[in-house]
C-alpha cells in the first residue's frame, strides 16, 4: 500500500510520460522480488528481506534501493528452494548485481562518462598504469641526464629531488579533487532518487549511527548467521570478510597517511621524506601492508567465486579495482624499502603511476560500490525506523 502522496507523485508522472520502463535487468529483479516476498525464508538473511517485505511491489527506485543494500554473500542462493534449475529460476546475488552495475553507469557524472563502467577492464587499468609510469619515466629522462637519470640517482631517499612538492600537487589535486565531485553527484542523485521510495523520512542520528556501524563491520558480509559468505561449494567462509577489511582499512590508512603528511608539510612545515617512529610513516607502512594482503587474497577468492555469484561481465571491473589497489600498495612498500637504492627513480614513477591511475578510475569503477551501498544502508536505516506502510509490524 503506498502513500496517498505516493500515488498522486506517480498520477503526475503518468500524466506528464515520465514513467520509465524498467530494464531487463530491473525487471527481473522486480520478477524475483515477488517470488521472494511470498516465500520470506531468507528475511534473516541481510538488510535486503526485511526491507522487501515493506513493498507489494518495485518501482525503480525500490530496485535501484535493493540492489544497493545487497552484499552479494551468496547465502539466500544457497538457501533457495527456487533457485536454477527450478523454473522460477530464483538467483538473488546475481540478479541485484546486474542492476549494481546498471545504477553505477546511470548515475555517473558527467553522464556521458557512464560507459566507462563497462570499459574498465582489467587491460585497461593496467595499460593506464604502464602509459602513465611511461610519461612519468619520459619526464624524469628529459630533465635529468638521459636514461642515467633512471637508475643511479644519488638522491639521498628523497623524491621530492625528482618530482617537487608542488609539481606533485598539481598532477594529483585536480585528479582527485575530480573523482571526489564524480562520486559525490553520482551518490546525490541516487539519493535523491531512492529517498521517496524509502519513506522519505531525513536521515537522523540513530540511523547514522547503526548504518555506520554496518558499514565498519561489514555487518552483512556475515551470510545472515555470522559464518560467512558461500565459496566455491555450499561451504562458509569468512574469508571474504576479513580480506574486506583488510582492504577497507588497509585503504583508510594509507588515505590517513597522506593526510597527515599534508598537515606536517602545510601546518608544520615538516618536509617529507617522513621515516618510522613518524605517523604518516607508521599509518603508511601498516596500511599499504594490508592493502596488499587484502587485495591478494580478494583477487583468489574473485577467481574462486561459485559462477552463479554476482555479474561475470564485471569480472573485468572488479579485477581492475583489486590490481590497481595492490600495484598502489605494494609499489609504495617497494618505494619505501628501496629509497636508498638506484632503484628509486623507477619505482617511484610506478607508483605515481599506479595512484594516478586508480584515482582517474575510481568514478568509474568498483570503488563506487562502496559509496552506493553505504548510501543504501544509511537510506535502511531510516526506513526501518518508521511505520510499516503495509500494517504487518516492525522488523
Amino acid at each position: 500500500m503506498q502513500s496517498l502522496e505516493a500515488l498522486v507523485q506517480d498520477a503526475r508522472e503518468l500524466a506528464d510520460g515520465a514513467i520509465v520502463s524498467l530494464s531487463a535487468p530491473e525487471t527481473e529483479v522486480a520478477r524475483q522480488m515477488q517470488i521472494c516476498n511470498a516465500c520470506r525464508y531468507c528475511e534473516g538473511f541481510c538488510a535486503v528481506f526485511p526491507a522487501m517485505t515493506r513493498r507489494l511491489e518495485f518501482g525503480q527506485a525500490d530496485i535501484h534501493f535493493l540492489a544497493n543494500l545487497c552484499h552479494n554473500c551468496g547465502a539466500c542462493l544457497h538457501a533457495c528452494q527456487y533457485a536454477p534449475p527450478h523454473e522460477f529460476a530464483v538467483n538473488v546475488p546475481q540478479a541485484m548485481a546486474q542492476v549494481r552495475g546498471q545504477t553505477y553507469a546511470d548515475y555517473a557524472w558527467p553522464p556521458a562518462l557512464g560507459a566507462l563502467y563497462q570499459r574498465n577492464g582489467l587491460t585497461l587499468a593496467l595499460a593506464l598504469v604502464a602509459g602513465l609510469t611511461l610519461f612519468l619515466l619520459l619526464a624524469v629522462v628529459l630533465q635529468g641526464q638521459g636514461l642515467a637519470a633512471l637508475w643511479g640517482q644519488n638522491l639521498g631517499g628523497n623524491f621530492y629531488r625528482l618530482f617537487p612538492h608542488n609539481l606533485l600537487v598539481g598532477l594529483f589535486a585536480p585528479v582527485f579533487l575530480f573523482a571526489t565531485l564524480a562520486l559525490a553527484l553520482g551518490v546525490r542523485r541516487f539519493w535523491c532518487d531512492v529517498s521517496p521510495a524509502t519513506s522519505g523520512a531525513p536521515l537522523s542520528g540513530p540511523a547514522a549511527v547503526e548504518a555506520t556501524g554496518a558499514v565498519l563491520r561489514l555487518k552483512y558480509l556475515d551470510g545472515g548467521h555470522g559464518e560467512g559468505c558461500h565459496d566455491a561449494d555450499d561451504a562458509y567462509t569468512l574469508w571474504r570478510r576479513r580480506f574486506h577489511h583488510l582492504t577497507f582499512y588497509g585503504f583508510a590508512l594509507c588515505f590517513a597517511a597522506t593526510s597527515v603528511a599534508t598537515l606536517y608539510h602545510y601546518a608544520f612545515g615538516w618536509a617529507a621524506p617522513y621515516d618510522l617512529p613518524t605517523l604518516p610513516k607508521l599509518l603508511g607502512a601498516v596500511g599499504g601492508t594490508a592493502l596488499a594482503l587484502g587485495t591478494a587474497g580478494l583477487w583468489h577468492l574473485n577467481h574462486r567465486r561459485h559462477p552463479q555469484h554476482g555479474d561475470a561481465a564485471q569480472k573485468p571491473m572488479d579485477r581492475a579495482f583489486i590490481a590497481l589497489l595492490f600495484l598502489t600498495s605494494t609499489s609504495g612498500l617497494a618505494l619505501w624499502l628501496a629509497r636508498g637504492t638506484p632503484a628509486l627513480a623507477l619505482l617511484l614513477c610506478l607508483h605515481l603511476g599506479a595512484v594516478m591511475a586508480l584515482f582517474a578510475t575510481m568514478p568509474y569503477g568498483k570503488f563506487a560500490h562502496g559509496i552506493f551501498r553505504t548510501a543504501a544502508l544509511l537510506r535502511h536505516a531510516v526506513e526501518k525506523r518508521q511505520p510499516h506502510p503495509i500494517g504487518l509490524g516492525d522488523d
